[in-house]
């Protein structure tokens, strides 16, 4: 992988601004076009992804949120949401993996003192890492001893993404003796750290995913990021965000993989063939089967990305407001990235399950490979399932109550 040297000095203020988002948009379609050229035969191959994410560092997307001042993008969530929609439609996998690496790489600026976040921030533009891991809770969490400047982290974590190609893990561990939660950050391939990849799953191939285990993996006090105590007397409104922030993340990935079937299932009918001869020997364009099928999903589509685009618009008033924002405030915030969520699952379940309807039985064809959208979707939906979402929307509306503080896996 390559190493981008620093900025030399600090940025002309005209210049701090970053190409701006019809620029990124530009280059995520591009990216998104040179991933669906051969995306069929990549899932099919299930190698590890060096080279899908050897694309994205050289179209700069990895570095797409950093400020200007540190070389980076300069780019708002609303733009990052947009890109991750447009590579996810082309390949769900290297979606989830670039939505990960944003959601975890932004993290420091919620947990993370600011001189400790910029000096991440800084190092990880300049060098292009690629984040992996995932800071949700563990069934047994990773665990920090010892005092500053003498630390170490023993455990495991299972079901990460992006174990297998990242520069940088972060991690979720609990400190020894208070069981505080905190963020860590690992470097995969120093002392102590095994990673293992996750061959069995029927979906997500690409998305790097697996476990890594720590043992007596030394930890420097610049790698302890910050604390993930969802308790309100060291959680600030502001710092809540994180949860929100990171839910929007599934959200375009499934928005993506709903909106990137369709549209192959759309190019594909439009060649004029027969979806079930010779009972019908009408073309796919007029059958009316077809016509209602695809006018339902497309519809069940557009409906969970304006509720999508409802949720950032509230995610980007939260984060404009910082320390102004109040409990309350977040709940809402958090409610309605829960309601996009579950639309968005829902049109993810359906469009990519019954847009093979539009084919016919050439839907079932490996050349085609459109089975790998259903089963991207659904190995996503079983890691985040939806009647969690609802559940959440539902003691809100009736009983008023806030939702928990938990970030994706």
């Amino acid at each position: 992988m390559g190493v981008a040297i620093a900025p030399a000095g600090p940025v002309p203020a005209p210049e701090r601004t970053g190409p701006g988002r019809a620029h990124w948009l530009r280059v995520a379609r591009e990216a998104a076009d040179d991933l669906a050229t051969d995306a069929v035969a990549r899932e099919q191959a299930g190698k590890d992804p060096f080279d899908e994410v050897a694309r994205l560092r050289e179209a700069g997307l990895l570095t797409l949120l950093a400020p200007v001042e540190f070389g980076g993008g300069g780019a708002d969530w609303a733009t990052a949401c947009a890109v991750l929609r447009e590579i996810a439609a082309a390949d769900g996998a290297i979606g989830q993996l670039l939505g990960c690496h944003y959601s975890l790489s932004w993290s420091t600026r919620f947990f993370s003192p600011p001189d400790l976040a910029a000096r991440v921030q800084l190092r990880s533009t300049a060098e292009q890492w690629c984040w992996g891991g995932g800071l949700a809770r563990q069934e047994a969490p990773a665990l920090l001893t010892g005092k500053a400047g003498r630390q170490v982290l023993d455990g495991r974590q299972s079901y990460v993404t992006g174990v297998l190609v990242a520069d940088r893990l972060a991690v979720r561990a609990v400190r020894a003796g208070t069981d505080e939660p905190l963020a860590v950050l690992v470097d995969p391939a120093g002392p102590g750290v095994r990673v293992d990849g996750d061959t069995g799953g029927f979906g997500q191939r690409l998305a790097a995913g697996g476990s890594v285990e720590f043992d007596a993996v030394a930890i420097t006090d610049d790698d302890v990021l910050g604390s993930l105590s969802a308790d309100e007397e060291a959680l600030s409104p502001s710092a809540a965000l994180a949860s929100p922030v990171g839910r929007l993340v599934p959200v375009q990935l499934l928005l993506g993989m709903a909106e990137g079937v369709l549209a192959e299932v759309r190019e594909y009918s439009r060649t004029g063939h027969t979806p079930w001869p010779p009972a019908s020997q009408v073309p796919a364009p007029t059958d009316p089967h077809v016509l209602g099928v695809y006018g339902e999903l497309t519809v069940l589509t557009r409906s969970a990305a304006a509720l999508a685009d409802q949720a950032l618009d509230a995610v980007r008033e939260g984060l404009s407001a910082g320390d102004d924002l109040g409990f309350d405030e977040c709940a809402e915030i958090s409610v309605l990235v829960a309601m996009a969520e579950a639309a968005a699952s829902r049109a993810a379940h359906e469009s990519t399950a019954r847009a093979l309807d539009v084919l016919g039985p050439r839907a079932a064809s490996a050349r085609l490979g459109l089975d790998r959208f259903w089963r991207n979707a659904r190995t996503h939906t079983l890691h985040e399932p939806v009647a969690h979402r609802f559940r959440e929307v539902g003691d809100y509306c009736l009983n008023g109550a806030h939702p928990a503080f938990v970030l994706p896996v």
